[in-house]
C-alpha cells in the first residue's frame, strides 16, 4: 500500500483524511509517525502558499510523498480575518474555544447580513508527480451568535449552515466530510489520484 505523509500534528484532520483516502488505497502517516517534531513555518501569504510550503517540508524531510493543507474561516464584517492566520488569531497560545469567543467579540456590533463567511482550504501534494498537485474547496455560511454542537474542531461550533439550518459541529463526521471544503479540495484532489492510479 502506498504511504503519503499529511503534514499535520491535528488528529480531527488526520481523522477526516484517512476516512476518505484509505479506501482509495493509501497508508496515510502522520508527522508524529514520521518523527517529525518540528513544523514547517508557515510565512506565505495565501492558503495555496502556506499548504505548497507545509507539503515540501514534509517531502523534502522524508523522502515520502506529502499531503498539507492549509485552511482557515473568511469573515466578511472581519474584512476577511481571521484568513490565512485562523489556527493563530488572537495569539499562539490560545485554545479553539478562546479563539471562537474572540471571533465573537469582534463580531459584537455586526449587523446579521455582516455575518456572511466561508471556511476554504487549499490541499496540495508534493511528490507524488512530477508538478503538485493542487485544489482548493470552500463552504460558505454564517457566524452563529453561540456555539453549538460537539463534533469538528476549530471553529466548527459557531459556523451555521443555513441551508441545514445548524452549525458545522454539529453534523456527524460523515455528513461533514461529504461537504466540508476539506472535502470539496479533497475531491479534486482525488479525481488526480484516480487518473494516476488509472481509475475512473
Amino acid at each position: 500500500m502506498a504511504k503519503i505523509l499529511i503534514c499535520t500534528q491535528n488528529n480531527g484532520k488526520m481523522k477526516e483524511y484517512s476516512s476518505i483516502l484509505n479506501p482509495l488505497g493509501y497508508e496515510l502517516i502522520s508527522l508524529a509517525d514520521a518523527g517529525i517534531l518540528e513544523q514547517a513555518d508557515e510565512t506565505g501569504t495565501t492558503f495555496e502558499e502556506n499548504s505548497l510550503i507545509k507539503s515540501t517540508y514534509g517531502y523534502e524531510a522524508t523522502g515520502l510523498p506529502c499531503l498539507a493543507d492549509d485552511s482557515g474561516l473568511e469573515i466578511d464584517a472581519l474584512c476577511g480575518e481571521p484568513g490565512i492566520y485562523s489556527a493563530r488569531y488572537g495569539g499562539e497560545n490560545l485554545s479553539d474555544m478562546d479563539r471562537i469567543n474572540l471571533v465573537l467579540r469582534n463580531l459584537e456590533t455586526a449587523p446579521s447580513e455582516n455575518r456572511i463567511a466561508r471556511f476554504v482550504c487549499s490541499i496540495s501534494i508534493v511528490g507524488l508527480t512530477a508538478q503538485p498537485l493542487i485544489a482548493q474547496g470552500a463552504i460558505s455560511g454564517m457566524i452563529n451568535d453561540k456555539p453549538q454542537g460537539e463534533h469538528g474542531f476549530g471553529y466548527d461550533p459557531i459556523f451555521l449552515l443555513p441551508s441545514l439550518n445548524t452549525t458545522m459541529a454539529a453534523l456527524d463526521p460523515h455528513t461533514k466530510n461529504l461537504i466540508s471544503h476539506r472535502a470539496d479540495a479533497l475531491q479534486k484532489i482525488i479525481v488526480s489520484l484516480q487518473k494516476l492510479k488509472g481509475v475512473s
